[in-house]
């Protein structure tokens, strides 16, 4: 019951940040699963190097998938509140916005690529960075009053 009161208490803010966070966990442990990540026998803790390929499609690293993980945690931790849940939408938003832009101007074959990235992943962060800052710029903080 109590359970069921504090869900029926998150905002729509709070909900898009623990819904973020959750896609993360869930695609940091797949990419640690064979099968769903492709090559995963080549998997290297950072950098270029590693070819393995989450589902098939986007690079991945030890470090990558850690990543992931953390933004996971994040997303849980700071959706508990109106203002974390905000500033992880945004804050999380301008970091792969920052990501899309580093992914773009780097040679995918030098030691700059160290979490490694490749062109799915840095179209992917662009859609990220837009969807987490507008739903943390557009979700209002707050239910609507019921009329």
């Amino acid at each position: 019951m109590a359970e069921r009161v504090m869900r029926a208490n998150r905002t729509p803010i709070q909900l898009a940040a623990m819904v973020f966070g959750v896609v993360f966990l869930l695609v940091g442990i797949l990419g640690f699963i064979p099968g769903v990540t492709t090559d995963y026998d080549t998997m290297t803790f950072a950098g270029h190097h590693s070819g393995a390929m989450l589902l098939g499609i986007f690079e991945v690293s030890i470090l990558h998938n850690i990543v992931h993980l953390l933004f996971g945690v994040a997303g849980l931790a700071m959706g508990r509140t109106i203002s974390g849940a905000k500033a992880y939408l945004i804050g999380g938003g301008v970091i792969y916005a920052v990501l899309w832009i580093y992914g773009l101007l780097i040679d995918k074959d030098s030691a700059a690529n160290f979490v490694p990235l490749n062109t799915a992943d840095d179209w992917l962060h662009f859609v990220l960075a837009v969807a987490m800052i507008a739903l943390g710029v557009l979700l209002p903080p707050r239910r609507r009053a019921a009329v």
